[in-house]
């Protein structure tokens, strides 16, 4: 109904003013609708933290699945990781803590590395060197205070890590 009665209002107006006055408030009018439905869509995306959050439950899940050689999982998980990483990249791209969000890949593609040839030595220092790699961007960003650590316990208690084959 809203719309309607704007949409009345811009034809009530451009009927009497003339071809680039009438450009003028169809441009201010979409504008308008232009920055209602970008704050709209912002409104709608996660946070950062959330993003984050989503990291440290797979972070957690990828840990389980690699220990107990559930390597199907483990690529999963750590797919689940890269597109959280990518997520906050597009999503978040003002935030000044993203911009360091690239020295996370390295130890991303180390895991990667280590799932792919199902390598449980390389699985173990791939993981230590992707906790450590989200600590130091944390140090690195002032979120010092948020330390992430291998899990003691399994994150979920509804999910099996090992398969028996």
């Amino acid at each position: 109904m809203k719309k309607i009665a704007i949409f009345i209002g811009v034809i009530i107006l451009t009927s009497s003013c003339s071809d680039s006055d009438k450009n003028e408030l169809r441009i201010a009018h979409l504008q308008s609708e232009i920055d209602s439905l970008t704050k709209k869509v912002e409104k709608s995306q996660p946070g950062l933290g959330e993003v984050m959050s989503a990291i440290q439950m797979h972070h957690a899940k990828l840990w389980f699945s690699g220990i107990n050689g559930n390597w199907k999982l483990a690529a999963f998980e750590i797919g689940e990781i890269k597109e959280q990483l990518e997520m906050a990249e597009v999503l978040k791209a003002v935030r000044p803590e993203v911009a360091s969000l690239p020295m996370i890949y390295p130890a991303v593609d180390s895991i990667s590395n280590a799932i792919a040839h199902q390598d449980e030595k390389g699985f173990h220092g791939g993981f230590e060197y992707l906790t450590s790699s989200c600590n130091i961007c944390h140090q690195v960003n002032k979120f010092e205070f948020n330390v992430i650590i291998t899990p003691k316990t399994e994150p979920v208690v509804n999910q099996i890590f090992n398969i028996q084959h």
